[in-house]
């Protein structure tokens, strides 16, 4: 029986779009977007960020070093990057709450703190959750199984009594290594058959 009920964040509950971030970050840099991100996917900036190594402050100024960029403030900064996240959620805030009723709900992300800090601040369904287990608290990211064994006794059961959704194959594949009843998010259709087909009810 599942007990509880666990989500990713980013392209299962809310969308996001790294494109807007890079296209807000374009006119203050001198390289080319694919450039852009060429660097920053030779870097260990990304992993260093969302596993808690280095601060929001730390972040912005390695980053605008290795791109170049022409002077933002921090404020300035953060409004840009966290333009990736689109406005609608991809799944109903009141089907989170309705949830909430009869499951532990617990949000297991990979994310930082300027991203979360936004996050939590614009979008109420997260306080519908009981835990948060994020990767920059946390110190380990998705698919390291350290982050998949704190959600799970973050839930308060047994990996099999933990339903788990995430648009990421390979993070959907860790979640199942470690016993967790793991579906890839592909629509909020596909979410409620799959929730459905095993008994819980919203």
């Amino acid at each position: 029986m599942i007990k509880a009920v666990l989500f990713d964040l980013g392209n299962t509950l809310i969308p996001f779009d790294y494109n807007r971030g890079f296209s807000g970050i374009a006119p203050f840099s001198p390289c080319p977007v694919e450039e852009m991100r060429r660097r920053i996917a030779a870097s260990d900036l990304a992993q260093r960020f969302e596993t808690g190594r280095m601060s929001g402050q730390e972040f912005v100024r390695e980053f605008s070093e290795l791109l170049e960029l022409r002077p933002l403030d921090y404020r300035q900064f953060c409004d840009i990057w966290c333009s990736i996240f689109l406005p609608e959620t991809l799944i109903p805030d009141q089907m989170i709450l309705e949830l909430r009723q009869n499951h532990r709900l617990v949000l297991l992300s990979n994310t930082n703190e300027i991203h979360f800090s936004m996050i939590w601040d614009n979008y109420p369904l997260l306080r519908h959750f009981h835990e948060l287990v994020l990767s920059h608290r946390i110190g380990a990211m998705k698919p390291a199984p350290e982050i998949y064994r704190a959600a799970v006794e973050r839930a308060g059961c047994r990996p099999e009594e933990c339903f788990y959704t995430d648009d990421v194959p390979a993070f959907v594949d860790a979640a199942r290594r470690e016993g967790l009843d793991a579906v890839q998010f592909q629509s909020l259709a596909q979410l409620e058959q799959e929730l459905r087909s095993r008994g819980v009810a919203w």
